[in-house]
């Protein structure tokens, strides 16, 4: 199997695991209590955990990226080759799509169920800019400290935070956005919603790459080791 493959399939599998995570997490919750707070407490902490496991799973395949937003911030900073970047976006938008499929399924919902929950407003486009901005920050910070081994404590740490503090529960992710619009389940957001919030993402992830470049100036050097042991081809 070629290493592109790998990788791919890397990036295919832990996006898949994450959203069937978040998805799944979030139907449970609702089945157990009533209590929003609860609800999304329940929702933050398998989220959180499953990011520990699946990065540290896959960090030393692909990068364990799961996001196309880290995928083009890694490619500007040079970590990954250019051809490497459509193919891993791809494999991240069709795993994001077989997880909620399969979410879905397991709690006894149509395999493509669209959301109906409404998520629109300056507020919350705003809370998406800062979230990713914060996560980007936050991955770049780990690298060029040269502490990439708690990437995956650092990133679950920061998206648990980012659930409570940023008004749209931080999605932070454009391929997470389009799969949580196939469930319409507490994480759903509807198709009608999820433009804005992808347009948001990437706001957040221009204002990052500047801030990076200020901040860490030398990210260049980091920029292979993002988010754990991405290796280069040979």
């Amino acid at each position: 199997m070629s290493p592109l493959l790998r990788k791919c399939a890397a990036e295919f599998l832990g996006s898949a695991f994450l959203i069937a995570t978040v998805i799944g997490s979030g139907i449970m919750a609702t089945n157990l209590t009533d209590n929003v707070a609860l609800q999304l407490l329940c929702n933050t902490g398998a989220t959180a955990g499953a990011l520990v496991a699946l990065i540290a799973a896959f960090g030393s395949v692909s990068g364990a990226h799961f996001n196309p937003v880290v995928t083009i911030a890694d490619r500007v900073f040079k970590g990954m080759p250019t051809r490497e970047v459509l193919p891993y976006i791809a494999s991240q938008i069709l795993g994001m799509v077989a997880g909620v499929i399969v979410a879905n399924l397991m709690f006894g919902l149509a395999a493509i169920n669209l959301s109906t929950k409404t998520r629109t407003g300056g507020g919350l486009w705003l809370g998406e800019i800062v979230a990713t901005l914060g996560l980007l920050l936050v991955i770049f910070g780990v690298v060029r400290s040269g502490k990439s081994t708690l990437a995956p404590f650092v990133v679950a740490g920061y998206i648990t935070a980012a659930y409570f503090f940023t008004s749209s529960t931080s999605f932070a992710n454009p391929a997470i956005t389009i799969g949580r619009s196939l469930s319409n389940s507490f994480a759903g957001i509807a198709p009608k919603s999820a433009p804005g919030f992808i347009i948001a993402q990437f706001v957040g992830m221009a204002l990052a790459l500047i801030a990076i470049r200020i901040v860490f100036p030398d990210a260049d050097e980091f920029a292979d080791e993002l988010l754990m042991y991405h290796e280069e081809d040979k």
